[in-house]
């Protein structure tokens, strides 16, 4: 019973000794926190999305309290909410331009040439790995959704196998762009009208054996609006530092209508869905 009893104390006792220490040391080394961390964080959107280039909000405002980051590093806030962060910080900020993501490419199941049949784990990244997925175009979108399923808020969607970006949602926070191994996801100004939705490299005469939507290079909207578009070998891309209005689509009459708005490609898209669906 004695050693019992004994045993008890002991162990009390060094507990007692060691919660001490515990506290002491935690005392001594405790790192004090900035108080408007929590406060910045609060005022921020809570999506953990990445976006700001930072581990997540809590991140983000540790950083915008030191002054590592500006208060309107964040896609996803509001201009209303930057506004509010700014104040509490007393930091002046500078306006920036919102960005949407825009997938580069027509090639839809219906306007693509099927090569090999793949028969592997449904996500781009992985397809990329084995044969590239069973379109025989190299460069457009796999279609297999990894962009639409790294997107927090539901802004993409895949419409018979080709990605496509609500821009009315999308927060410009680049994750899609991020996971697309092809590199077709683009980040660009909300503001640009019309887009070239074609990403391929290869000559025209190749593309078009592989995709009926896809882009000839035959430069009708670099004629139309020469300052407008950047010729890249057989590439031509809208400048979106200066991009051309819509009129520029009826200008140009392109023959691949590769050149439209996103919302002209959506229903383009969803047009060719139903022109498959009646013919089956």
């Amino acid at each position: 019973m004695d050693t019992i009893i004994l045993s008890i104390v002991v162990v009390a006792v060094t507990g007692m000794v060691l919660g001490i220490c515990i506290a002491v040391a935690a005392k001594k080394f405790a790192v004090e926190l900035d108080p408007r961390i929590d406060d910045v964080a609060g005022m921020l959107p809570g999506a953990n999305c990445g976006g700001c280039g930072f581990a997540g909000c809590s991140d983000l405002a540790k950083n915008i309290v030191e002054g590592n980051a500006p208060a309107n590093k964040c896609p996803v806030c509001t201009p209303e909410a930057v506004a509010r962060i700014a104040k509490y910080l007393g930091q002046k900020v500078e306006e920036s331009e919102k960005k949407v993501a825009v997938v580069l490419c027509s090639g839809t199941l219906s306007h693509s040439k099927m090569g090999a049949k793949y028969n592997g784990v449904l996500d781009c990244r992985s397809a990329v790995q084995l044969n590239g997925g069973a379109k025989d175009c190299r460069f457009g979108c796999i279609g297999f959704g990894s962009c639409a399923r790294a997107c927090k808020f539901g802004a993409i969607e895949v419409i018979d196998g080709l990605a496509v970006v609500h821009p009315e949602i999308c927060v410009g926070c680049g994750q899609c762009a991020e996971v697309c191994p092809r590199k077709l996801i683009k980040l660009v100004p909300a503001s640009a009208p019309v887009h070239i939705y074609c990403n391929s490299l290869e000559k025209p005469a190749l593309r078009m054996k592989k995709c009926t939507g896809s882009c000839i290079a035959c430069r009708k909207c670099v004629k139309a609006e020469p300052d407008k578009f950047n010729v890249q070998g057989f590439m031509v891309r809208v400048v979106y530092t200066n991009p051309p209005d819509e009129s520029v689509i009826e200008k140009a009459q392109c023959p691949r209508k590769c050149l439209l708005t996103p919302e002209q490609h959506l229903q383009a898209v969803r047009d060719g869905v139903k022109k498959k669906e009646g013919a089956a």
